[in-house]
């Protein structure tokens, strides 16, 4: 009888790990026809592959690499705890510490290189306002204090270890850089209005605005509505809304077609909302750490990467229950 060999304990079996450009090829073709792959890469080959790349560069398997690495505005990014885990398994750290101010205000990272001096990375609710972040809607009102620490963490981590990392942007960072294609508030003209008065520049304003009108008139928007429309992940249509933005389109083309990517948003964002069942598991987990190492983990790998499939009372519920547990286990 054939005896079972077991692979030791310590050592992963790492059998979907190509050797060539074929077998990726393969593999991403296999992975993109699985429902466990995050959702974002389902019946996506192409973005399977690119990411198996950016995780071999950067020294994740091919399935470590779709659960850490997003695309998010069609730039590649990592998650904030995978980040400290590539730093921390290259050997190369010697210790990171990272706290709040005693006002809870401002986060501070202190990294350590080995024969390198401690760099100090702070970020504030101050530099939070000054990148109109504070009192945005999402992660920046429900928890802010873990996003002062991320994005600490990031700048600490990615100017000590650039070798590590290789450009890659932490995907909390990216997340908040939102493509806007509604049409803005008009304040430029409206605090220069004083400047440019007079029937010069009344007929330079007009003819301006005829010249984007007379561009909007001559653009076929079909295409990008039918984009739209056939958008299956928010990802896919925010490339879309960028395109968009391109355009550089004129009234009432710009509202028309912001409309439309509003509602499209909206139904994709439903869609993907967790069962409360789901959130109910993620508090469980909180509640059950037993010190802070483990509380952030369970943040990083089952809450962030979900945020955006959460509604806003989800996301309330589940940094109530972190700061809670926070405090409790804070010495």
């Amino acid at each position: 009888m054939n005896s079972i060999v077991k692979a030791p304990a310590n050592q992963a079996v790492n059998f979907l790990t190509p050797n060539n450009l074929q077998e990726a090829m393969q593999i991403a073709d296999l992975l993109a026809g699985s429902d466990i792959v995050p959702k974002d890469y389902q019946r996506k080959p192409g973005n399977i592959l690119v990411a198996m790349q950016w995780g071999a560069e950067i020294g994740l398997q091919p399935l470590q690499a779709m659960q850490n690495i997003a695309v998010i505005n069609g730039r590649p990014s990592i998650w904030g705890d995978a980040m400290l885990a590539l730093v921390r398994s290259s050997g190369l750290l010697d210790f990171i510490r990272e706290e709040l101010s005693e006002d809870g205000t401002k986060a501070i990272c202190t990294v350590k290189r080995k024969g390198e001096e401690p760099t100090v990375s702070e970020f504030s609710m101050e530099d939070a306002k000054k990148a109109g972040l504070s009192g945005k809607q999402g992660p920046w009102t429900q928890y802010p204090k873990r996003m002062m620490k991320l994005r600490a963490r990031s700048y600490a981590l990615r100017d000590v270890f650039p070798d590590v990392l290789k450009g890659m942007a932490i995907a909390e960072e990216e997340k908040d850089k939102e493509i806007d294609i509604t049409p803005a508030a008009v304040t430029a003209e409206t605090s220069t209005a004083k400047a440019n008065s007079g029937s010069s520049a009344l007929k330079a304003r007009m003819a301006k605005k005829q010249a984007v009108e007379s561009v909007a008139t001559e653009i076929d928007l079909t295409p990008y509505y039918q984009r739209i429309d056939n958008s299956t992940s928010l990802d896919d249509l925010k490339q879309v809304g960028a395109d968009i933005a391109a355009l550089n389109l004129g009234e009432p083309a710009k509202s028309e077609i912001g409309e439309a990517y509003k509602a499209k948003h909206k139904e994709l964002k439903e869609a993907q909302m967790l069962p409360a069942e789901s959130v109910t598991a993620v508090i469980d987990e909180i509640n059950n750490v037993s010190d802070l190492d483990a509380l952030n983990t369970v943040m990083a790998t089952r809450f962030e990467p979900f945020t955006a499939k959460m509604t806003e009372q989800q996301i309330a519920q589940i940094n109530s229950a972190y700061e809670a547990q926070e405090a409790a286990l804070t010495p």
